[in-house]
């Protein structure tokens, strides 16, 4: 166990932690809604510090990253636990097994050898990902200094469910790269399917923006609950109105863990949200879990070059120069190394 970093005291021996948007009220004994902080004699104390459940090397395009350092390895590490229940997870046997067994486990892995490994696996960055950052910040953001340290990038896979002021002080200089779920565009949806609200993660996509982390928004498009066009529309003005230059990553469903109600999108779906999209004004909208696709691809916004092609995570070609397209020159936001 290790102290908790994100929260103050309350009447009695209870604590606040302010750490996401639920602001769980925590008595001792008991922990939050991630299962994984826990009121400890009036001391929060993270359960998953140095405790990582999961440890691989991926592409960075797998988190999916495609405007950040494309083409190289992220060393991708997590811990149990996660601030939301999504009913259709795609990695619940991990992201819910403390609200499910009540119990933690990892093995330990503290942040000089994720850094080490990292380093000897040839990864130009550290990823946590997989289930939801935001609940072991502490340990995230102790690895993230040290790989800072060693020349090496850090990005985040997160649901978006962070304090703002989190964001704005901690992870600013830190975070260098994030890709942000927005599970869709109604409080409805985030209410019945997630057991949170939509405003705090929009807010949070600002944030991001404001603090000068790299940012890439996901969607995973469920038919019947987040696929007409007017929701899409909205989804898509609002990335456009923080930036049209951040990309738009809309994947298809598959049936999973207790949501089973729907079938797997058509593609068709993502094609027209695709389309909804660009004409929403953003510059990089993709198609994801279609492998094949020219969704998967990157094309210049000004001369419409084909400028990465890919299929899966693996990169076919790359013409660009640089952060430039190899045709006209134009400027493709990102991190790209030349």
């Amino acid at each position: 166990m290790e102290h908790a970093r994100f929260w103050e005291k309350a009447a009695g021996d209870k604590v606040r932690c302010v750490l996401c948007p639920h602001h769980c009220l925590i008595a001792d004994g008991k922990v939050g809604v991630c299962g994984v902080r826990k009121n400890y004699g009036g001391t929060l104390i993270t359960l998953v510090w140095g405790r990582s459940v999961a440890a691989n090397v991926d592409p960075i395009e797998k988190k999916p990253l495609f405007h950040f350092l494309p083409g190289t390895k992220a060393f991708s590490i997590a811990t149990v636990g996660c601030n939301l229940r999504c009913r259709f997870c795609q990695n619940n046997d991990i992201s819910q097994y403390p609200v499910e067994t009540g119990r933690v486990t990892g093995d330990e892995f503290p942040p000089d050898e994720v850094v080490a490994s990292a380093v000897k696996t040839g990864c130009r960055s550290i990823s946590y990902t997989y289930t939801e950052p935001t609940v072991y910040l502490e340990y995230a953001l102790d690895t993230a200094v040290k790989a800072h340290e060693q020349g090496l990038s850090n990005t985040m896979i997160t649901n978006g469910y962070t304090s703002t002021d989190v964001i704005s002080t901690e992870l600013k200089g830190v975070i260098d790269a994030a890709n942000v779920d927005l599970k869709a565009f109604t409080e409805s949806f985030y209410k019945k399917l997630c057991s949170a609200r939509l405003s705090p993660v929009l807010d949070a996509i600002q944030a991001y923006h404001d603090a000068g982390v790299w940012i890439e928004i996901t969607t995973l498009v469920i038919p019947g609950e987040n696929d007409s066009d007017a929701e899409l529309r909205d989804i898509a003005a609002f990335i456009s109105s923080v930036d049209p230059d951040i990309p738009w990553h809309i994947s298809r469903y598959y049936p999973r863990y207790h949501y089973d109600s729907a079938p797997p999108t058509p593609v068709a779906t993502l094609e027209r949200a695709r389309e909804i999209g660009l004409s929403e004004g953003l510059h990089f909208v993709y198609t994801g879990n279609v492998m094949g696709h020219e969704g998967e691809h990157t094309f210049c916004p000004a001369c419409r070059r084909l400028l990465i092609e890919r299929r899966g995570f693996s990169i076919v070609q790359n013409t660009m120069k640089g952060d430039a397209c190899g045709s006209c020159g134009h400027t493709i936001p990102g991190r790209f190394e030349g």
